[in-house]
């Protein structure tokens, strides 16, 4: 195979764009092969964690433009995963809740992304892969909007 130039492979920016896309379509693959999209995954963790939540809550904390969280909320209610109910503290405002088979659901989608990891962070000790996944966290938190 045809190597990438060195000045390439020695930018952190360089590897984590081409593991992004490998690990976006491992991620897409099963969560497919779930019946599931990657937002669905976040909307019924955010769910699970936080509890239910508006629409435009689970937007912001799970970083889905709005459009994008009531298309998934509504693929979710039509498969019985969360219910939508009018919030009784805002006329216009739905809450959203996670059911028994949402949490089903969720852990069928923990154990896809398991895999997932397994298959990224394979060459790692569990140690790097600890190491690994706070450094990262601490780059993301850096550059989030606070």
């Amino acid at each position: 195979m045809d190597e990438p130039p060195e000045r390439l492979t020695t930018k952190p920016s360089w590897l984590i764009s081409q593991l992004a896309v490998y690990v976006r379509r491992l991620a897409f693959e099963g969560f497919a092969a779930a019946g599931a999209r990657g937002y669905h995954y976040r909307i019924l963790a955010a769910l699970h964690e936080f509890g239910p939540a508006s629409q435009a809550e689970l937007g912001r904390r799970c970083r889905v433009d709005r459009s994008d969280v009531v298309a998934a909320v509504g693929e979710l209610a039509g498969r019985g995963f969360v219910e939508r109910t009018p919030d009784p503290g805002h006329g216009r405002r739905n809450r959203v809740t996670l059911t028994e088979d949402g949490l089903r659901q969720l852990r069928r989608m923990d154990e896809v992304l398991d895999r997932v990891q397994d298959d990224l962070l394979g060459p790692l000790s569990a140690e790097d892969r600890q190491t690994l996944t706070r450094l990262l966290g601490r780059v993301l938190a850096h550059h989030e909007p606070h």
